[in-house]
């Protein structure tokens, strides 16, 4: 990483471009794809997360990093997956050369050279209000990514750890907006069929719910689209 000014002006351009996109996913894609625009030899790009110990990968750019993500999740160890776990408060992880290094996840490595891969780096994705999984940079060149491509690629998380967690707020604002008008509506279905008060007809919904163990915005879903409740509970 030679050219750091040319660099921070990429980086400026992509934090504005991160915040534009329209949804999570498209947020997430340009991460990855910048990571391989941005960073000196990174080959694939692909961002980690851990659900009740399960691994997921998400937005990544080629499927060595799908493979790659499995692997650590069925071994149970790795740089990105312990990134992502950030049991140890290590926030960035890198392994020079797959070749040699093998000491720190003897698992991991071995079977990770079967998958072509010759370096790669893994940083924890994180806010000051929660951690958001792991990005992650493969080279398939042993020894590509240098000390400076470490701190290219800090910078690049920063980034999009907050762009990640925006645009995740974002979408949840969006569903709670959306799920609190349809209930409203299916509300509004319940007063008018049954002549039921606001709060009548809004416990009506909410005892279908916990009776069926169905999320009261389904039930509400449902009675937008049927005219009613399935079966009468007031």
């Amino acid at each position: 990483m030679d050219d750091w000014r040319g660099f921070a002006e990429q980086m400026a351009s992509l934090a504005r471009d991160l915040l534009a996109q329209e949804s999570v996913h498209d947020t997430l894609e340009r991460i990855t794809t910048s990571a391989t625009e941005l960073v000196t030899d990174c080959d694939a790009a692909g961002i980690l997360i851990l659900r009740r110990g399960h691994v997921q990968s998400l937005a990544p750019t080629e499927q060595v990093v799908v493979d790659s993500d499995e692997l650590q999740g069925r071994v149970g160890e790795g740089p990105c997956f312990d990134a992502a776990r950030s049991s140890t408060g290590e926030r960035q992880f890198r392994i020079a050369d797959f070749t040699r290094e093998a000491q720190r996840w003897p698992k991991y490595v071995p079977e990770a050279r079967k998958l072509n891969l010759g370096s790669m780096m893994g940083f924890l994705l994180f806010t000051e209000d929660e951690d958001l999984g792991a990005l992650n940079l493969y080279s398939y060149k042993p020894g590509a990514f240098t000390a400076a491509d470490e701190t290219a690629g800090w910078l690049l998380a920063s980034h999009a750890a907050v762009a990640f967690s925006s645009a995740r707020t974002h979408a949840q604002l969006q569903e709670a907006v959306g799920t609190r008008h349809t209930i409203g509506e299916a509300m509004g279905i319940l007063m008018g069929r049954h002549r039921l008060s606001e709060d009548q007809a809004f416990a009506a919904l909410r005892r279908y719910s916990q009776d069926n163990n169905v999320k009261l915005r389904d039930v509400a879903a449902r009675v937008c689209e049927q005219g009613g409740l399935p079966r009468q509970t007031q």
